[in-house]
């Protein structure tokens, strides 16, 4: 997303008007030794931690900003670690929504929240904006609340907040996090780079899936939409596709042909498939295609797009 920033050089201002980008700043618990390519010196990187208040004021240091809140422990991680949870996806998003208040701009801000935020006994498999949320994990109850944070943030004129409920992204790239939804980026990303692959899924299980670069431009889209089009709820579901584990692996296999692959075999994890049971199969995004966001590319161009920037 950092790239594409600064290939658009431009983004709406607080006021609206399309700005030039002087400076995009990275902030993270940690940051690379070298500068990545593609990123010139406009990119600026800082490491430190979301959960200390007064390192996120002095990153928050002017009215001509917009900010974009990725950090999160995710999932399993927060199943794990209950404290962290609250202290980076809550404390940590507190200090920055702090942060933002007190500028005299109501800056521009987008929220990543997450599919985790439905969920419960209750839940149907086909889920939409409006479909009541029951989380039924640490990070997912931190998401929806974020999203309930933006909105009232935004109510109160302090912010002109966004949040951007993403389905499982895909295909990440580098080591595999904490996520439990990891496997579906593994059962791709492994056998490319030529590693047999456990599933710990059945192959005929569904997910609602979406291509990096389409959440790119899918969250940059939402950025430069003006306020009063979203109305008072500022959070929808980015536009995804649905697919099976088995369709994924056959368009690995298609795309890569000539490709040396590593082999995907099945070996259930109880404790992973019922957790993934309780997901979605199907996350409806009318509301972002109506309001003009970039609808989701296909299995065959995610596979590609993984290939060329990561592996070709």
């Amino acid at each position: 997303m950092a790239q594409r920033i600064l290939e658009l050089g431009r983004l709406a201002g607080p006021q609206g008007r399309p700005e030039p980008v002087d400076e995009l700043v990275l902030f993270d618990i940690a940051v690379p030794e070298e500068r990545p390519a593609g990123l010139d010196d406009h990119a600026v990187f800082i490491a430190g931690e979301i959960a200390d208040r007064g390192t996120v004021f002095k990153l928050i240091d002017r009215d001509d900003i917009a900010v974009f809140h990725l950090a999160s422990v995710v999932s399993a991680g927060a199943e794990q670690d209950f404290d962290l949870a609250l202290q980076v996806n809550l404390d940590g998003h507190l200090n920055v929504l702090e942060a933002l208040r007190r500028r005299a701009s109501r800056p521009r801000y987008v929220f990543s929240s997450s599919l985790a935020a439905y969920g419960g006994a209750q839940a149907p498999r086909r889920v939409n904006d409006s479909t009541r949320q029951t989380p039924q994990t640490t990070y997912g109850m931190t998401k929806s609340i974020g999203e309930l944070l933006v909105n009232d943030y935004t109510r109160k004129g302090f912010i002109d907040g966004r949040s951007a409920r993403l389905s499982t992204v895909v295909v990440r790239p580098g080591k595999p996090n904490k996520a439990t939804s990891g496997f579906v980026s593994g059962v791709i990303r492994e056998p490319l780079n030529g590693v047999d692959y456990v599933l710990p899924v059945s192959l005929d299980v569904r997910m609602p899936v979406v291509g990096y670069r389409s959440v790119v431009e899918g969250i940059l889209a939402l950025h430069e939409l003006r306020g009063d089009r979203l109305g008072d709820d500022r959070a929808l579901n980015l536009p995804n596709i649905s697919v099976t584990l088995s369709e994924m692996v056959d368009s690995m296999r298609r795309v890569a042909t000539g490709w040396t692959l590593g082999d995907v075999t099945v070996d259930v994890d109880p404790l992973v498939e019922s957790i993934v049971a309780g997901w979605p199969t199907h996350v409806g995004a009318e509301r972002a295609l109506q309001l003009g966001l970039p609808s989701a590319t296909e299995l065959d161009d995610i596979v590609r797009a993984y290939m060329d920037d990561y592996l070709e």
